[in-house]
């Protein structure tokens, strides 16, 4: 029988601090699992649930976006994977009485973790100017109130659209559409705080802004780079995979400021050895300074010129462009300078090369750790060069691998979520529905919340997501969308955006991943795209939690018809009850779906999206060629008496999501305000493991952020770093601090003083 949710927040003063683990999942993943699931979905739906997540006939994880095998086992999830689902398919309820009984300043007031425990939105709710509570409104009322305030509007661009990476592919067309057909450009989304960065370098580099390998590529790998990244906690599933790819001969080198449980040993807990002994995943462990991967790949690709032999000579002719600019500023790398950028010991960074030239085909994944800094975009650049200078792109076993973080975030820019779309997209728009969209760039993400801070922007209408809790410089966001006229957010749970509102708010509940969806045309079915541009349907089988919640894609175009009127002439009505004719036109909108409906029902586990450069060597650049680039090395540096914070997750949460208070691979319990520092770190600085101390951010802008009441946990992270959880560490990283090109915010490599706390 599921449980009931915390009546009050859990006291989270006094975090307690265990030993560090060394392996991931194995039997304690299991009874997680199996112990969150039963709390949230009670034991005989937890069973019928979860043995339908990522199966070819269920419905797709709504946690991280990594791919599923072509042949897949029985219970194809991780442990947090299960707490994603477990949290949506809950059995608990957030009603019209919950709001009455607490109004939005003690929502407010409330962590995230309790607010999210609360369970399932079950009907639209409404707080008006000059309210107190949300109180319950009709789906007609609260598109009626929508249509207001955006016809009120001195300009389209006044409205922002803001879409999560669970949206699907179908109601993420559909969004933009509506968008656009309303006259804005102002799309921003999730990948602007994440992956912005790895496609404006892909782009620029490769010509096509994702990924350039599939799984199967990974177990053919010789060598694999694990950069900036945690698949431990982050993308679970991974682990399987770099498993196999040990078991064929891989290598693995993981690049990171902190040592993960994950990438040291992994438990495959559907085993027997994983249950036992588990497999070792990490050959060379490169503990970097963060934000020193420029300097690292800059001095490797120096000594890969330097080694007779090491070029791929054949394939940089033939396929490249810039390589004499990029070869001379390479061979200006400095060794000294390396070393203080990257914090490594020589002896490190010299096996490293000796496993580089030992391999054929390598494979560079990454994700935050290299994407969220001022000069991430040049970093992401330097791994390119990297790989195209011994052929690692368009070869079997080799390739670029960022690895996206939420399920459908790469799927909704490929439907056209984007401030910046491209001309070719807008043609083939305009050509299919007979309107001539906006082309003046729209807003991203920081730009977005200027825009609100600044009055240029006045409706907020949110496609999933916690805005609040995930974008940079919390106390300016919050102030930003207090300003705003309409605040409007698609929501499944309860989050603290909802209690940080413009002058109305809407909460606008939708049918999760999980449910059955029903339409005029029959039972329904969406599509995502994954990390790696596989394409494939989801398909909810429970009932849904509340008869009043309407689908995603129902939202978008009742809400077109009521703005739109009869001024547009797009079959809303249509797409509304049938999803299939939606695909029809996503078909002719967008490459690569060419005969979408009968390729679904031709391939029941997916289909790969054409990717030239993987596919066939072709880059579709500005120079018709893969191009090598040549930027100035860059790094943080670090003031005396201070530290470089980056923010990360701990193992109990997803993105904003807090499934609980621990982070178990780490050995912290009952409490999330703690700070990682290198115990010779914190002697220096006079501070006691078990001290408090407040975080107080430095930026040249001279305005004091700080987040206070942090227990400082000595910990063998890289000397000069430290490491804190997000969002609660987001109130330290300034709005203006961004990467150059991206406009990413800087959320890696956060200048802090440690102050002595009140608290403890």
């Amino acid at each position: 029988m599921a449980s009931k949710p915390p009546k009050a927040d859990p006291v989270q003063d006094a975090p307690e601090v265990g030993g560090v683990q060394h392996a991931a999942a194995g039997l304690p993943a299991i009874g997680h699992t199996l112990r969150i699931a039963q709390q949230q979905m009670g034991v005989r739906r937890t069973a019928l649930t979860l043995l339908r997540v990522n199966q070819k006939d269920g419905f797709d994880c709504p946690g991280c976006a990594w791919p599923e095998p072509e042949h897949r086992h029985a219970a194809e999830f991780c442990e947090n994977g299960a707490k994603a689902v477990a949290e949506e398919a809950t059995l608990r309820r957030v009603t019209p009485e919950f709001f009455a009984a607490h109004p939005v300043s003690d929502l407010a007031h409330r962590s995230g973790y309790w607010l999210g425990q609360q369970g399932r939105l079950t009907h639209p709710m409404y707080l008006p100017e000059g309210g107190t509570h949300y109180e319950p409104v009709s789906w007609e009322r609260a598109f009626d109130i929508v249509a207001e305030e955006l016809t009120a509007l001195g300009s389209p661009d006044e409205a922002l659209f803001y879409t999560s990476g669970r949206t699907s592919n179908e109601a993420a067309f559909l969004y933009q559409l509506f968008a656009r057909e309303y006259g804005t450009n102002n799309l921003p989304d999730c990948s602007n705080m994440c992956h912005e960065s790895s496609g404006s370098a892909l782009t620029e580099t490769l010509g096509v802004g994702k990924g350039s390998v599939l799984l199967e590529d990974l177990h053919r790998a010789d060598l694999i780079i694990v950069a900036g990244q945690n698949p431990g906690t982050n993308h679970p599933r991974m682990l399987s995979a770099l498993e196999r790819a040990k078991a064929g001969g891989a290598r693995i080198i993981s690049v990171n400021p902190l040592p993960e449980a994950g990438l040291e040993r992994f438990k495959n807990p559907q085993t027997p050895k994983g249950l036992t002994a588990g497999a070792a995943l990490t050959d060379l462990f490169l503990q970097i300074r963060i934000g020193g991967d420029q300097a690292l790949f800059r001095l490797l690709n120096r000594l890969i010129l330097e080694r007779e032999g090491a070029v791929d000579e054949e394939f940089v002719r033939a396929h490249t462009h810039g390589f004499e600019e990029f070869a001379a500023a390479a061979r200006a790398a400095d060794w000294d300078e390396t070393l203080t950028a990257t914090g490594l010991p020589r002896a490190d960074i010299e096996r490293a090369l000796e496993m580089v030239l030992a391999s054929r085909r390598t494979i560079v994944c990454w994700a935050m750790g290299l994407t969220q800094h001022k000069h991430a975009v040049p970093t992401i650049r330097e791994v390119v060069n990297f790989l195209l200078l011994r052929g690692n792109i368009g070869r079997p076993g080799a390739g670029v691998c960022p690895v996206r973080g939420h399920s459908n975030v790469q799927g909704d820019r490929t439907m056209g979520i984007f401030e910046r779309p491209a001309p070719a997209f807008l043609d083939a728009l305009e050509k299919e529905f007979g309107f001539a969209p906006p082309r003046a760039h729209g807003l991203d993400v920081v730009r977005a919340i200027r825009a609100m801070r600044d009055d240029r922007a006045k409706v907020f209408f949110a496609m999933g997501g916690n805005f609040v809790s995930a974008s940079p410089d919390t106390e300016v966001t919050e102030a930003a969308m207090r300003r705003a006229r309409l605040t409007v957010h698609v929501s499944t749970k309860l989050n603290r955006s909802h209690a940080v509102t413009g002058a109305r708010a809407l909460i606008l509940p939708t049918l999760g991943r999980t449910e059955r969806d029903l339409q005029g045309g029959g039972e329904q079915f969406v599509t995502v795209e994954d990390s790696m541009g596989m394409v494939h349907a989801s398909r909810g089988r429970l009932a849904p939690a509340s008869r009043h919640l309407l689908s995603e894609p129902a939202i978008v175009c009742r809400l077109a018809r009521r703005v739109l009127g009869s001024a547009s002439h797009t079959p809303w009505e249509e797409f509304e009850k049938d999803y299939g004719t939606v695909r029809d036109r996503i078909a002719r909108v967008v490459p690569g779906f060419e005969d979408f409906n009968a390729r679904l029902d031709r391939h029941p586990g997916g289909f790969a999206l054409p990717h030239a450069p993987r596919d066939e060597r072709r880059f579709p650049t500005a120079t018709g060629k893969a191009n090598f680039t040549a930027a100035p090395v860059e790094y943080p540096e670090l003031p005396e008496g201070r530290l470089l914070l980056q923010t990360l997750r701990s193992h109990d949460q997803y993105n904003t999501t807090i499934y609980g208070l621990d982070d178990r691979y780490r050995g912290i319990r009952h409490g999330r305000r703690v700070v990682l520092v290198h115990p010779e770190d914190a002697r220096r600085l006079g501070v006691a493991d078990g001290a408090y101390v407040d975080l107080v951010g430095e930026w040249k802008d001279g305005v004091e952020r700080r987040a206070p009441g942090f227990r400082v946990v000595h910990y063998p992270t890289a000397r000069g770093c430290a490491a804190a959880y997000y969002p609660e560490t987001n109130v330290l990283v300034p709005l203006d601090a961004t990467a150059d090109t991206s406009n990413t915010p800087a959320s890696k490599s956060v200048v802090v003083r440690l102050e002595q706390s009140g608290t403890g």
